[in-house]
């Protein structure tokens, strides 16, 4: 199912987590799916991936330099049960954000399942950008959340 990914930067400090969580708690919005990283992590992905494909848009002094300031802001990804009021919000309280569509996919939770998806996707020649889920019991399916490079070829591999 295609699904609107929220991305934003929040300062890398005790309790900024907490504010946003609570900010859509209290506007009655529940989270899918969330996952966090360090953003230096990010920017340095960024730097190695344009290192290898020789165009770079900064020097390398440049993405040392951003490597370095970002290590004090995470990079939040999410998916929410109401986008629309879910940006309006982040608009409102003026939150630096983006959005993406991604692929959510409930999974029985047994061995071989994310094997069985991950290849559908490269059987049909689509590379995953970037994968997160989790489990909630042994009994119940697992939730990923798949970041592909063309979602349009992506979401009929889902369609059939």
């Amino acid at each position: 199912m295609v699904r609107t990914e929220i991305s934003l930067f929040l300062k890398n400090v005790p309790g900024e987590l907490g504010k946003l969580t609570s900010l859509l708690s209290e506007a009655g919005i529940n989270i899918d799916a969330i996952t966090i990283q360090d953003a230096s992590s990010y920017v340095q992905t960024l730097f190695q991936a344009r290192g290898k494909s020789l165009k770079r848009i900064a020097s390398s002094a440049s993405y040392n330099s951003m490597r370095k300031d970002s290590a004090d802001f995470a990079l939040i990804r999410m998916l929410v049960n109401d986008d629309d009021k879910t940006l309006e919000l982040l608009n409102e309280k003026d939150y630096l954000f983006d959005t993406v569509q991604v692929i959510a996919v409930k999974l029985e939770n047994r061995p071989g399942e994310l094997a069985r998806i991950t290849t559908k996707f490269g059987d049909a020649g689509v590379n995953i950008n970037y994968v997160y889920g989790s489990v909630s019991s042994p009994d119940e399916k697992c939730l990923f959340i798949f970041c592909p490079e063309d979602i349009k070829l992506a979401s009929k591999i889902f369609a059939e």
